[in-house]
């Protein structure tokens, strides 16, 4: 995850994640979308889910990337908000209700 906060107007956060096939990425982006669903936070857009190479999911300050394993190598974000800070993003309990 990288903070962006300050570095840029339209979003505070970046979540960065890669998939090894298609399947995975769709699968990715639907598990997160229904763990936010029950925060009740639900996206603004979705983009390049049905292509499943990047898929963006916009929860306003929050931005979801999903990519394909060669389309991260491609776009390589952490390189290109290299200012940006890391955030290490907390382990989810291994027993969820």
């Amino acid at each position: 995850m990288l903070d962006l906060t300050g570095i840029t107007s339209f979003a505070d956060y970046f979540v960065i994640c890669t998939g090894a096939n298609s399947k995975q990425v769709q699968a990715i982006a639907d598990e997160v979308g229904m763990q936010l669903k029950k925060l009740s936070e639900h996206p603004i857009s979705l983009e390049g889910y049905s292509q499943a190479e990047w898929i963006l999911a916009d929860y306003g300050d929050l931005l979801v990337h999903v990519f394909s394993t060669k389309a991260r190598e491609y776009y390589d974000l952490e390189r290109l908000w290299r200012a940006a800070k890391t955030v290490a993003v907390p382990e989810l309990s291994k027993t969820r209700p």
